[in-house]
């Protein structure tokens, strides 16, 4: 079977993804048969969810698009700041009401993630095919630092983190997915996930310590595990948690 030959560029933190020989520019990519530009991409190290739009000699495509000889394939990344409404995108519309469940390896940035208020769903026992059934049903993305999860066909929404470091990890995921204004700090449970809510203190006055109920009067239970949280010292670190983040975030989005 005669050898076929196609032009690939990816662009922006696709590249990551890419042998350094291969970054931000155009490459051959050799191939036989008709292989569906979904197939090519993940054997090139791309996972398909860290792609929104692909152009094929400057015509926007699917994934079921089949790979022909002469090819020139433009691949973009997630678009969640910016509209290309105009342009085919491969997911409906970004998420504004994003939720996430996170592999094995990434408790520390499940609680961050929860303690910006945002729905974060860990288990410490999830296996592969136990977070890509939850995704499915749930309609959460998919976070990660296991690219092969990524590669999955059944997960359409996912993010293979770059950095190891759980406070770079929660910059990485606020950014990429532009959530700096949707933080909301003091509203989810960092044991169980669940909401949080104002509770009277004599409700729970049984389950506080003497100086606790001495010296604070607002308190909130989770509506999942029963914790009970209050506007203690922990409760101004993580506010200051919070805004030191959202700073950080959007210095690095002013200067592109």
């Amino acid at each position: 079977m005669k050898t076929k030959i196609a032009r690939f560029r990816f662009y922006e933190e696709l590249n990551d993804f890419l042998p350094p020989e291969k970054r931000k520019i155009a490459f051959e990519y050799p191939f036989k048969g008709r292989p569906g530009i979904k197939d090519a991409i993940e054997a090139l190290g791309v996972p398909h969810p860290e792609v929104d739009m692909i152009l094929v000699n400057g015509r926007p495509v699917d994934f079921s698009y089949p790979l022909q000889d002469g090819d020139g394939v433009a691949v973009y990344p997630v678009f969640e700041a910016l509209d290309i409404s105009e342009v085919t995108r491969l997911r409906e519309k970004p998420l504004r009401n994003p939720r996430f469940i996170l592999d094995v390896h990434l408790g520390k940035l499940a609680r961050r993630l929860r303690l910006l208020g945002f729905d974060a769903r860990y288990a410490n026992y999830y296996v592969d095919r136990e977070i890509i059934e939850i995704a499915a049903a749930e309609q959460r993305i998919v976070l990660t630092r296991d690219r092969g999860l990524l590669k999955n066909r059944q997960v359409t929404r996912g993010y293979w983190l770059r950095s190891q470091q759980p406070r770079e990890q929660v910059e990485e995921v606020l950014a990429r997915f532009d959530l700096a204004s949707l933080v909301r700090p003091f509203t989810r449970c960092l044991e169980c996930n669940a909401e949080i809510a104002a509770v009277e203190k004599e409700a729970i006055a049984g389950q506080l310590m003497p100086n606790t109920g001495k010296f604070y009067r607002q308190f909130y239970r989770c509506q999942g595990c029963g914790k009970i949280y209050w506007e203690g010292s922990h409760y101004r670190k993580m506010l200051a948690f919070a805004g030191e983040v959202i700073k950080r975030v959007q210095e690095k989005k002013d200067k592109g």
